[in-house]
């Protein structure tokens, strides 16, 4: 998964925006859809996906860890349409996704959102799971190459005996 700090939502402006300069008065954004760049006031409310997390019983959850439930959930396949599903039915997904999410405080605006997002960013290929197994080759190598680097030093410190 790429990281999130870089894409914002932007009040007033729909959609997501991927975060292209800042400058002292604005930053400029560039629209995840149409790919058209616009000035946004620093004044603006701006939260980037990165800084969003989950309200549950527990502690909040942050929102790069829900899309990789939403990815385990769905198999890679789209969450359900936040236009055509039910209160209920985008609960009841939560509710797989995030068994402990606090259903006082997640408003079903923002599980529509939350749904729009995760469709939006998984059509975009933002979850490119090409990254991810690229991941785990490298994390393999490097446990591959400690075992033997571990396995050298037993055979030098078994020769000194």
């Amino acid at each position: 998964m790429k990281e999130l700090k870089d894409i914002l939502s932007i009040a007033g402006k729909p959609g997501l925006h991927r975060l292209i300069t800042t400058s002292r008065a604005s930053i400029i954004v560039e629209s995840m859809e149409n790919g058209k760049r616009l000035p946004v006031a620093a004044t603006a409310k701006i939260s980037s996906l990165e800084d969003i997390s989950i309200f549950t019983y527990e502690e909040d959850v942050p929102l790069k860890e829900v899309f990789a439930k939403m990815l385990e959930v769905t198999q890679g396949k789209e969450a359900p349409n936040s236009k055509k599903a039910s209160h209920q039915d985008l609960r009841n997904f939560m509710g797989d996704v995030l068994p402990n999410f606090d259903e006082d405080r997640v408003y079903h605006s923002d599980l529509k959102k939350l749904m729009q997002w995760f469709n939006f960013l998984l059509n975009a290929n933002f979850f490119n799971e090409d990254e991810t197994s690229n991941l785990a080759v490298e994390e393999a190598i490097i446990i591959e190459e400690t075992e033997d680097q571990a396995s050298a030093s037993d055979d030098k410190s078994s020769t000194k005996a």
